[in-house]
């Protein structure tokens, strides 16, 4: 039975709070959100744009509007009247009320189509342009392939539940216990149930908003925060912090780093740079293919690993620095028309001061690597009035079950 309670601040136009339509759904979101529209009352068009998270596009949906916005709506999915060819049962009976994965109801092909038609449909509304998109490389994984898990929970009053696990979809603070994660390798899996419990029993002694870590490398996993972890990428051995950034799908990043490195290399470049470095991850993978390796990285830790992991993997081309990436080419010797330079910057893309100097410094080509193609899209319009041009567009799916993934643009100075 839908409630008849409001929310205080509930915008009543067009729809009233809980309304329920039936629309088409026409597209997906790069969000992974259904996109369908409808006619206002009193007008013939279909125009109206409602987000229906859980929907597919060609479906026929019952949907129950929970909030208005000055140009859309979004809805709750109340059923699928009628269901698209690519729906499929999810594996997880917490989907659709999890908020980690968006996907699990699309087969996987049909998953890598749309992220591929996603980031096209990006670089024309945020770039402008038209350029053909490769077909997404997929995940050997669909599922059991996330390597780090971070479960949240918050202490209850005595008596109450502790709910500990993600945030409950299309909420901000609502905890949904999780007992069971199938994107998580099998390994967190099984300690996770350990670690639960030992929260349980020991609740009174944690503060609000407490979050837990899981990371498994090399078969093992962790919950120190500081424990040194090894992950192994072709014959590379890379070791850092736990906590510090590393990608969480280890079963597809040599091929995703094997192109970073070969579209790098494709340009005839003789010198590297990476910038956001982390713990050597590119640049290492990289190395073998110039003269002379560059890596900069925020993070104090992160570059002692990345110099330890250069040495103990006999990489003597390599040299890192920690400082702020918008400083890179102070005091660099490489010859820009001679250097290729690999981004990899936070999903929040690339800041003004970074960019300006990127530009002054003009190297021969840029590898843009991105978790979030919308920011990346966005600073790629700098790229091209800079004088760049567009070589490729890759997406890697290291994220299957979500609308997340990493696209690596080429670019080349004209």
């Amino acid at each position: 039975m839908p409630s008849v309670f409001k929310p205080k601040k509930f915008n009543g136009q067009p729809f009233a709070y809980h309304a329920e339509l039936e629309l088409e759904i026409a597209t997906l979101t790069n969000l992974g959100s259904g996109l369908g529209r409808v006619a206002l009352p009193g007008e013939t068009e279909s125009k109206w744009v409602i987000m229906v998270p859980f929907a597919l596009p060609g479906e026929h949906v019952r949907v129950r509007v929970f909030r208005n916005h000055k140009n859309f709506s979004e809805a709750d999915l109340v059923a699928v009247l009628t269901p698209s060819p690519a729906r499929v049962a999810a594996i997880c009976p917490l989907f659709g009320r999890c908020g980690g994965c968006q996907y699990q109801h699309l087969a996987y092909a049909d998953q890598l189509a749309w992220k591929q038609r996603q980031v096209a449909e990006l670089l024309q509304h945020l770039a402008g342009l038209e350029f053909p998109v490769a077909p997404v490389i997929p995940s050997p994984r669909e599922l059991g392939y996330r390597s780090k898990i971070t479960p949240h929970f918050n202490p209850p009053r005595e008596g109450q539940p502790m709910p500990v696990g993600f945030l409950r979809q299309g909420t901000r603070f609502d905890l949904l216990d999780v007992a069971e994660c199938p994107i998580a390798t099998p390994a967190i899996n099984r300690r996770l149930s350990a670690v639960r419990a030992d929260v349980l029993a020991r609740r009174a002694t944690f503060p609000r908003g407490a979050t837990l870590l899981l990371r498994e490398a090399g078969g093992e996993v962790t919950t120190d925060y500081d424990a040194i972890v090894t992950e192994t990428v072709g014959d590379l051995k890379l070791r850092f912090l736990a906590r510090d950034f590393f990608q969480n799908n280890p079963f597809i990043l040599p091929a995703f780093t094997g192109y970073v490195r070969d579209q790098a290399a494709a340009s005839g470049a003789r010198f590297l740079v990476d910038a956001y470095c982390g713990s050597g991850l590119f640049a290492l993978t990289a190395a073998p293919a110039f003269e002379r390796v560059a890596g900069i990285e925020l993070s104090a830790s992160s570059i002692a690993f990345a110099r330890e992991n250069a040495a103990a993997n006999g990489i003597a081309n390599a040299s890192f620095q920690a400082g702020d990436a918008s400083a890179i080419f102070q005091g660099l010797t490489f010859p820009s028309a001679d250097t290729a330079v690999i981004i990899d910057p936070p999903r929040k893309g690339c800041d003004e001061a970074f960019l300006t100097q990127l530009f002054s410094f003009g190297p021969r080509a840029v590898v843009y690597v991105s978790c979030d193609p919308a920011t990346q899209m966005r600073d790629l319009r700098q790229f091209l009035a800079a004088g760049y041009t567009l070589q490729a567009v890759q997406p890697f799916d290291l994220f299957p079950q979500t609308r997340h993934l990493e696209c690596v643009l080429t670019l080349v100075r004209r």
